[in-house]
Parts: C-alpha cells; structure tokens; sequence
C-alpha cells in the first residue's frame, strides 16, 4: 500500500476556505493535524477517537496504537469497533472520515512500544498531538503489572514523544484518586518519597514472589496498585517537562455518557455501573459506604470534551508555565451529589426500569457499620448464592453465583476505600477553561456538568448497562416489570416466613411459646 504524505501545510491548502470559515477556534486548530492515541480500545479511548472524527472532521490523521488480540489483527479490530452503537452518528453522516483512523500495531508493555521501525518514523515525523490513554485499570492487580503497564508503558510513550519532530500537545491521562493522602487535591504534581525510576528497576530483576510480599509496605497510603503506579507515573511524567508540552489531566470516576455519542453509552461494568446492575439484579444487598459523603463521578462525553479542549488550551500556549500544568476534571462544588442521593434515586429508576431475570428483589441498601454489612454478607450474599448453587447441582446445570458473588466480593472490597472517604478535588484550572472558549466551542465541547439533571442521568446510566453490557433491548421492559412484581411478593413473603421462625424461635427457647399457646410440635 502506497501512503501519499503531504505537509500539515499542503492539507490545509486542501481545505477549502469555505470550509475553514465555518470552523470553531477549536476546529480549526485540529484542522490539518496529526494525533496519535493509545489506550484507544478502552472506555474513555473509543469516545474521545468518536468525538475527534465526529466533531474535528477536519483533522489529516489519528494514529492509534492496537495490539492485536485472539487472532485479529489491529485492522480487523478497528473494523469491529466501527460495528459498535459508538459509532453510529458517523456511520450516518459522516462516514468518510472512518479513513481516518489508522491503526499502528504495537503494545504499550514492549520495548519501543512494540512499533515498527517505518511506523516510528512515521509518528516521529507526522505527530502534533498525543494522546497517552493506556493504563491498567484493575485495582488488584500486582505491582510488576501495574507498574509495567502504567509506568514503564509510560516511559515508553516519553521516549517516543521525544524523537517527534512536531509535537505541540502530549497529554497525559491520570487520576484524581492518586493521592489518597491528600484531604485537598490541587491542581499540581505533589512530591513523593518513591522514585518510579527506583520501581522500574526493581520489577526487572526482583522475582514476583519477594514483589508480592514488600507490596503492603510499598503501597501505604495507597489501597491498590492502580493508585500506586499513577502515582508513581505523574513524578515520572513531571520530571520530563518542560523538556516535552506535556500536561497531566485527572478525572474521577468516569460513567457512562449523558448525551454523546449515544445517551448512556457505556462497554464495561466496572466501577458505579457494575453496582447498579449488580444490585438491579439483586445479587448485591448491601455495601459499604458513607451516604453523607460526595459521589466523585463524571460522564465520560464531559470528560472527553475536557481532554480536547485541554489540548487546544496547551497547544495555543506561547510560553509553558514554569510548572508542569494539571487539570483535575471532577465536579464542581456547586454540583455535588452524595451516595444516598445516588442510592435513593438510582433505587427509584431501577424500579421503573429493571433488569430482566434478577436473582432476587433489588432492596439492598449502604451502610458504614461493618458488623451489619457483614452479617448482610453471609446471609444475603453468600447464603443465597450457595442455595442457588445447590439448585444447579440439583438439576446437572453449571453452577455460577458463588463464583460471581467472589468477583461481587472482591470489587466490593477495593471500592470501598472510595466510598467510606470524603474527597476534596479542587479543579479551578480546568473550569478556567470553559471560561475562555468561544459560545460556538463551548456548545460543541460542553463541559458543564452544572446543567445535568442527576435523576435523568442515573436513567440513561441504568439503561445504557442494560442495553450496551447486558444487551437486555428496551422492548423487554415489560416483562423485566412483571418479573420485578413477581419477585416483590417473593421477598415480602419470605421476609415474613423468616420473621415467623425468629420469633417462634425465641419463643420457644425463653418458654413463652406455652403461655401463648404456642403448639409443640414435637
């Protein structure tokens, strides 16, 4: 195949001046560039690749970094994505910018990124813009991986960016969750007494086993090693500026999308998600979590919108500020939402519209009290889902809840260090941006998440798990709502049988079922 390179000046000559008249300020900076992404294949990867093409059209090329996987090749891939609902406001009306997006193979965990030698060459002279995305995003998983793929990965991405010739903007995508040892999080890099370069060296020659057991003492603060390695990234990242543009970008807890690219989008099940389909289903009855404090989320089309217009807002910069510049993209404090609001008014939209075939009625509830939350546990997690799975054996079927209700358990475990915590995340840099974009841009890229009216978002968030995760199509709603009736009077029957034998119970062991006239039935 034959690539036709022409100059970032040559394709803006190709751009009519119609055209370019019409342009944002935004638009138009993007116009004629040259973008290279990794970590496109994840949640946040896929909406910003969908909102470039979508609403910078006009841009030359995006590079995206894909590894292939279970035997596909990264075109192939590529070609699955653009089947997903995602991508279906493209499909409809702009379906020509699809060549746009051109895959470069390689892997975030191989020395030189696993690129080619033509393809470094190609990114070293074409690039303007990147967007580094890839992480590991497993909270249990180990130091050598979390650091591997979230560190070194990045150092990677470091190395490579330095050898491009034309490179503007790279932004770094982190956490607001990295210090957890910070009551207030501010807009800047704090210092910290591990060096990632003394991390990198030890995950080369330290076996996993001796990882594994100094992990506890390296972690604390931190509950995970996803905390951990970002950590550890952002000094990494810091120490490499003003040397590369670089800017380090923070969001929360990133959810499903409020309106872009499709009301609700969302293709996994980690995080929030995960616990209202989890609870929705009725296989989740109780958690630990302080509904007094505020609920960290963010809708990930906001949040995407924010990564664009940082980079602009960098890339417009005429002289860097002397310290590396950090966006913490989280809510303001005039829109703050905590997890009993979430809780009462996702419960309420849950009943209105319910997942199909749940285990049991979703009555569950949050609590701060350990002892209850784990006497919830035994008797409304684990029993239950032994029950169920003495039933499968019963009839020769594969039996599964004990082993879904050990994933329940294990999630449950490492969220609630985020749920039991009050944050603080200050972010008056990243609303200084909004401020300075023209109406036209700011309409185009919305970031106000002020205007979200919280009960309408928890509905698409309810039925974007429904229909993008557990492919449950609205037609069944219907049917999802009688078998949500029919497991109500299942469970106030069984609440009223259980509260019988406690009683008789303790009439029986005090004596009193005889003054009562109790019959012993033995």
């Amino acid at each position: 195949m034959i690539i036709t390179v022409l100059s970032h000046h040559q394709f803006k000559q190709q751009i009519s001046k119609q055209v370019i008249m019409s342009l944002t300020p935004v638009q138009k900076w993007y116009a004629g560039k040259t973008i290279f992404v990794t970590g496109g294949s994840g949640f946040m990867g896929k909406v910003l690749l969908e909102k470039l093409l979508y609403a910078c059209s006009e841009i030359r090329t995006i590079y995206v970094l894909i590894r292939p996987k279970r035997g596909k090749v990264p075109q192939a891939r590529l070609d699955e994505w653009f089947k997903l609902p995602l991508f279906q406001r493209i499909k409809n009306q702009k379906p020509e910018v699809f060549k746009k997006l051109v895959p470069i193979q390689g892997d975030i965990t191989f020395d030189g990124l696993g690129i080619s030698k033509d393809d470094v060459d190609r990114l070293a002279n074409e690039a303007e813009i990147v967007f580094h995305c890839a992480a590991t995003l497993k909270l249990e998983a180990n130091l050598k991986d979390a650091i591997e793929m979230n560190t070194v990965g990045t150092k990677r991405v470091l190395d490579l960016c330095k050898q491009m010739k034309k490179l503007q903007v790279l932004l770094h995508l982190s956490t607001a969750f990295c210090y957890c040892d910070k009551e207030v999080l501010n807009e800047r890099v704090y210092d910290f007494h591990h060096s990632p370069y003394d991390l990198m060296r030890a995950i080369e020659w330290m076996d996993e086993k001796t990882l594994d057991l100094i992990t506890p003492n390296l972690l604390k603060p931190h509950p995970n090693t996803y905390t951990y390695s970002k950590r550890l990234t952002e000094c990494l990242v810091r120490d490499n500026y003003p040397q590369l543009p670089v800017c380090i970008v923070r969001p929360s807890i990133v959810c499903p999308a409020d309106k872009e690219p499709v009301e609700g989008w969302v293709d996994n099940l980690n995080g929030p998600v995960g616990i209202m389909v989890a609870g929705g289903k009725g296989v989740m009855r109780s958690m630990l979590c302080n509904g007094e404090y505020n609920a960290e989320v963010i809708p990930v089309d906001l949040a995407i919108n924010g990564l664009i217009t940082i980079a602009f807002t960098i890339g417009q910069m005429k002289e860097m500020p002397p310290e590396i510049p950090v966006y913490n993209v989280t809510c303001r404090e005039t829109k703050r939402t905590t997890w009993k609001e979430v809780l009462e008014m996702g419960k309420a939209t849950a009943y209105e519209y319910p997942f199909e075939a749940g285990v049991w009625y979703p009555d569950g509830g949050i609590t701060t009290n350990k002892f209850y939350h784990t006497f919830c546990v035994i008797f409304f997690h684990w029993l239950p889902a032994y029950f169920i799975d003495f039933l499968m054996l019963c009839f020769g079927q594969k039996r599964f809840m004990c082993r879904f209700q050990t994933m329940i358990s294990q999630g449950l475990e490492l969220l609630q260090f985020f749920t039991t915590r009050q944050w603080d995340f200050k972010s008056h840099q990243y609303q200084s941006i909004a401020k300075n974009l023209t109406p036209e841009d700011f309409a185009l890229f919305d970031m106000d998440i002020d205007k979200i009216d919280t009960k309408e978002y928890l509905k698409r968030i309810i039925l974007g798990g429904r229909q993008y995760c557990l492919k449950e199509p609205l037609s069944t709603l219907p049917k999802a709502r009688m078998q949500l009736k029919a497991l109500w009077v299942l469970d106030k029957v069984a609440k009223a049988l259980m509260l019988w034998l406690l009683v008789w119970g303790l009439l029986k062991i005090t004596g009193f079922s005889e003054i009562f006239g109790t019959v012993d039935v033995n």
